[in-house]
């Protein structure tokens, strides 16, 4: 099964790290608590909306782009289940090759 609030909280790890923040530093500029935002990282917690808009906020990133890379994320993981149609590969990109109705990947050039 594949858990949004998991790789939502994914997400927000990756970028929280990628600025180099710490968890102390976006709860102070989000005004959530250091402990709930862990929770959400780690997938153990739902993000509200509003909680979420806090978020993106202390971290200065779009929601818009968050929820871009979580969607891309969940296409992944529906391909790699072979959850996948047409349309959802296609919706991902260029970067996702093929994959045929018995799920094997084929080749891309």
């Amino acid at each position: 099964m594949i858990l949004f609030r998991r790789l939502l909280g994914e997400v927000l790890r990756s970028e929280r790290m990628r600025r180099g923040m710490t968890l102390r530093e976006v709860s102070a500029a989000a005004r959530v608590s250091l402990g709930y935002i862990s929770e959400i990282e780690r997938g153990q917690k739902e993000a509200s909306s509003e909680l979420l808009g806090s978020l993106c906020a202390a971290l200065d990133i779009p929601l818009s782009a968050v929820l871009s890379r979580v969607s891309d994320a969940v296409a992944l993981e529906e391909i790699a289940l072979g959850l996948v149609v047409d349309e959802v590969a296609g919706a991902v990109g260029e970067s996702v090759p093929p994959v045929t109705d018995d799920g094997d990947v084929v080749a891309a050039a």
